[in-house]
């Protein structure tokens, strides 16, 4: 039983739904009247013999692996162990030692064991933290749809209905053992906390490989590693080797945006025995919408700041044989001055195309050596032909308001250069030349319906809480 925690205190207490109002009716029962209750069975589904068991298997007996509670739900709010399944029956405490495995795939699970219906159920940690979960349609079983942590304590609050209707309720904790601490698997998230532009990729550099083959633990992964942003916006991760994954928005952020990005990997685990650690959250804030559209054919540069246009700018883009790359780029960085040489993309000293002379304003789209520039030498001819190595230039005055306009994540765009495609992550951040649907085929969630990126009807409440009645 891969995961498998030791030691587990398991404890019911009173449920907090029990208010004093139906304590007290419960108190002006007569002593033959019969105290509403619901039965809940309360554990773990394991691996018994190389397949996969289920409740009802278990009711039935022909499950002999599985760890569970028999728990009562009172109308009091007070709630007792029955008796602990794998025993026969045998009667035990209140508060009881038992195992429960912290394995993902193996979900926390609360059903009812006779008549009545599951109103609510919420599980959280110490920390306040919910548990993601989801009720069945019939309302008969919960289960969590994000992992467990290891090392945590958390309790769990259900509410239900007896056969005549009546309220009753229990709360119980559980505790994880600690995860292992070596080789814990953590995220580095990228860029750098700051002001960024609407087109800015975020990143995850993971500090292991997770391979494409081990879909269980890239989904974990992936629900794990959050992205929220004020205004919300619809987005997802995209994987784009073993240890790097990119997020985007569908479309680009909205300004002013506040992006926050959190990782949920401490202590849960990701592979059989694997678990997460501690990673270092980060907080940017998204500028004006700026966006810089070349047109090779027409020479032009049009720059637009949410929406409007604020400059329209003569330009030169690369001549035959050294074409400009076509599609959308993204600001990396901007340097005032670089000097530029022609052996580093290639071209050889002493052949009439070499190159060796220092540059202005120069804001930099690849990691090749693409850049937008100032560039003296050609402004008769920007507006009229093409006749860089690449790069797009334009004049003096022109650069310098360009770069000091634009910031990293900015957004520029070259059509009609008739050069290659920009790599979509070779060679700077080419993310967004993937459409919506290539880009969630990058994802381990795109096809599951409890994911984020599900519609919000299939998904489960907030605040790890499900009420009744669920959607069918």
């Amino acid at each position: 039983m891969a995961g498998v925690v030791a030691g587990a205190l398991f404890v019911v207490a009173a449920a907090p739904q029990a208010d004093a109002g139906r304590q007290a009716d419960a108190g002006r029962r007569s002593a033959g009247e019969q105290a509403a209750s619901v039965e809940l069975l309360v554990g773990r589904l394991l691996d018994d013999g190389g397949r996969r068991c289920a409740m009802d298997d278990f009711r039935a007996g022909l499950c002999g692996g599985l760890e569970r509670q028999l728990v009562r739900a009172t109308s009091s709010g007070a709630g007792s162990v029955v008796r602990d399944p794998s025993s026969r029956g045998a009667a035990r405490a209140a508060a009881h030692t038992v195992v429960l495995p912290t394995d993902a795939a193996s979900p926390l699970e609360i059903a009812l064991a006779g008549p009545g219906l599951l109103t609510y159920v919420t599980v959280h940690d110490g920390h306040g933290r919910y548990v993601a979960g989801a009720l069945g349609a019939r309302g008969h079983r919960w289960v969590n749809t994000e992992p467990l942590r290891a090392g945590e304590t958390y309790t769990v609050r259900v509410g239900a209905q007896d056969v005549a209707g009546t309220p009753v309720g229990v709360t119980m904790q559980f505790r994880t053992a600690a995860a292992a601490q070596d080789d814990r698997l953590t995220a580095e998230f990228g860029p750098r906390p700051g002001t960024y532009g609407a087109g800015q990729i975020v990143t995850a550099s993971l500090s292991r490989p997770v391979p494409a083959a081990d879909r269980a633990a890239r989904v974990r992964l992936e629900r794990a590693l959050q992205v929220t942003s004020e205004p919300a916006v619809e987005g997802a991760w995209h994987w784009v080797d073993e240890s790097t994954l990119h997020y985007r928005p569908r479309t680009y952020w909205p300004a002013h945006a506040v992006v926050s990005v959190v990782s949920g990997l401490d202590g849960v685990e990701v592979g059989e025995r694997e678990y997460g650690g501690p990673s270092e959250s980060l907080r940017l804030t998204i500028g004006e919408r700026i966006e810089a559209i070349t047109d090779a054919a027409a020479h032009e540069m049009t720059v637009r700041r949410n929406g409007r246009t604020v400059r329209t700018i003569p330009v030169t883009t690369g001549k035959a044989g050294f074409l400009t790359r076509s599609g959308i780029k993204v600001v990396l960085g901007k340097e005032r001055k670089v000097r530029m040489r022609g052996d580093t993309v290639g071209i050889k000293r002493g052949t009439s195309e070499f190159y060796d002379l220092p540059v202005f304003y120069a804001t930099r789209v690849t990691w090749s050596g693409e850049y937008v520039h100032a560039a003296p030498w050609s402004v008769d001819a920007q507006g009229e032909e093409n006749v860089s190595h690449g790069c797009t230039g334009m004049s003096t005055a022109d650069a310098a308001w360009f770069f000091d306009t634009v910031r990293e994540g900015d957004v520029v765009s070259v059509v009609n250069s008739g050069g290659e495609p920009m790599a979509p992550f070779a060679n700077g951040f080419g993310d967004w030349n993937l459409d919506w649907a290539a880009w969630l085929a990058g994802s381990a969630l795109g096809g599951d319906p409890d994911s984020p990126l599900a519609p919000a009807s299939l998904r489960p409440s907030a605040h790890g809480q499900s009420r009744l009645h669920p959607l069918t």
